[in-house]
């Protein structure tokens, strides 16, 4: 490592935010993974370690996500800390979170120093794919459970790891089921497919061709390009020369962003346009992109935009959203919302972990799965911890009051309105 490099490191190291009630470190053996056995003295508190992008292409999303946590965790530790079932009572909570400045090398060095020597009792990742995947190793080496917040590439769940936990979103081959049945059930033809050559759009893209060639959809475009592309203009021409039905551009927020300001600034129009972030970032998306350029757009529609109001474990969706815009504006999103999440799940499954040992964690994320209600619906994992509890619907952005509003077009079951197809 060279030394302006190391000395960078160091002054992240610096930076690490430490939040919670309580000031000494956890103990050694805290993070341990250990075998079941008795839950011992109870520790003054309990350490939850993660990783951010204060800085960087992912930063917007790192914040908010980080933001939904810090909002969890305030929230407990005013009720006393989170209720520990092993010790029969609440015990403060503290976070120790590192900024990698969106840069997986980085992240993957700062998950260690969490484990190795801060030894914190829960660890969770940063936001997506990109920035959970050194995390996802390393935690399986030091047999730590990772609790994954929004990290939802496929190559992470194994059946030779078990110390994942997928908190929130549905692994990213599943995401685009629901747009599949769309396009095929409007008999949508030549589709073109854009895609960032990562886990997260990868998989996504993988699917999408898979189950619109096999329904006899025609992929007229099929191209996976560097998730730092921010210059769509040769690539849009390409695209429009293919005549295709629908535009599917599968990236990370900046990706996204860019990507819809070409498709406004080329004056090129197609009959559909998706892309993946606008649902989780909409306000962001509105600013950055104007109402204009989102009018008609296609989009996941996230469970930020589904009123739950029968929960067993934390707030309903109305009482969350009231809360988090005082608390946290930045937080007041998708991304906020999963990060929230997080702590929801960790929540459940310290209530039922008989002990703090990453063994009793793991079965008791095992056992709460199918029985955990919240905000972002019913947690459900598989024997390699994948979510798959939750299929996202299709939204579409329809012009309302100077802004894009999102309505549910697809499935029928869930609809608040009709797709309109095409874009005017």
């Amino acid at each position: 490592m060279k030394a302006s490099r190391l000395a960078s490191l160091v002054g992240v190291l610096a930076m690490g935010v430490v939040a919670a009630a309580c000031g000494s470190s956890a103990s050694s053996s805290s993070g341990s993974s250990g075998s079941s056995s008795s839950a011992g003295a109870a520790p003054a508190q309990i350490t939850i370690g993660t990783t951010y992008s204060g800085s960087g292409s992912f930063a917007v999303s790192s914040l908010a996500e980080l933001g939904g946590l810090k909002f969890w965790i305030s929230h407990e530790n005013g009720k006393g800390g989170v209720y520990v079932g092993a010790y029969k009572k609440r015990i403060p909570v503290k976070l120790v979170a590192y900024n990698d400045q969106s840069d997986p090398a980085t992240a993957g060095v700062l998950t260690n120093q969490l484990i190795t020597q801060n030894h914190v009792n829960i660890l969770t990742a940063d936001f997506g794919s990109v920035l959970t995947a050194p995390a996802v190793s390393i935690a399986q080496a030091h047999h730590m459970v990772l609790f994954d917040q929004s990290g939802t590439g496929i190559p992470f769940f194994t059946p030779s790891n078990p110390y994942i936990v997928l908190c929130n979103l549905p692994v990213s081959s599943i995401w685009p089921t629901v747009l599949s049945n769309f396009l095929i059930a409007k008999h949508i033809n030549n589709v073109a497919i854009l895609y960032g050559t990562n886990d997260f759009d990868a998989s996504q893209a993988t699917t999408l061709q898979s189950k619109l060639t096999k329904a006899g959809i025609k992929v007229a475009y099929y191209q996976g390009i560097p998730t730092s592309t921010t210059s769509y203009g040769t690539l849009l021409n390409t695209i429009h020369a293919t005549n295709p039905g629908a535009v599917l551009e599968l990236g990370y927020q900046p990706n996204d962003v860019a990507f819809l300001q070409a498709v406004q600034s080329s004056g090129l129009h197609f009959p559909m346009v998706f892309t993946v972030f606008p649902g989780q970032l909409l306000s962001l998306f509105q600013q950055d992109v104007g109402t204009q350029g989102l009018a008609y757009t296609y989009t996941y529609a996230t469970n930020y935009f589904h009123n739950y109001t029968s929960v067993n474990e934390g707030m309903t969706t109305s009482q969350f959203l009231t809360q988090i815009a005082k608390a946290a504006p930045q937080a007041n999103n998708t991304v906020g919302l999963l990060g929230y999440n997080t702590g929801l799940v960790i929540q459940a499954v310290l209530k039922q972990a008989k002990s703090l040992s990453q063994t009793d964690i793991r079965a008791a994320a095992t056992a709460v799965s199918g029985h955990l209600n919240t905000l972002d619906g019913n947690f459900v994992i598989n024997s390699e911890g994948a979510q798959i509890g939750e299929l996202l619907p299709l939204g579409q952005l329809v012009p309302s009051s100077g802004s894009a509003a999102m309505k549910v077009v697809y499935p029928s079951s869930q609809a608040q309105a009709q797709a309109v197809y095409p874009m005017p």
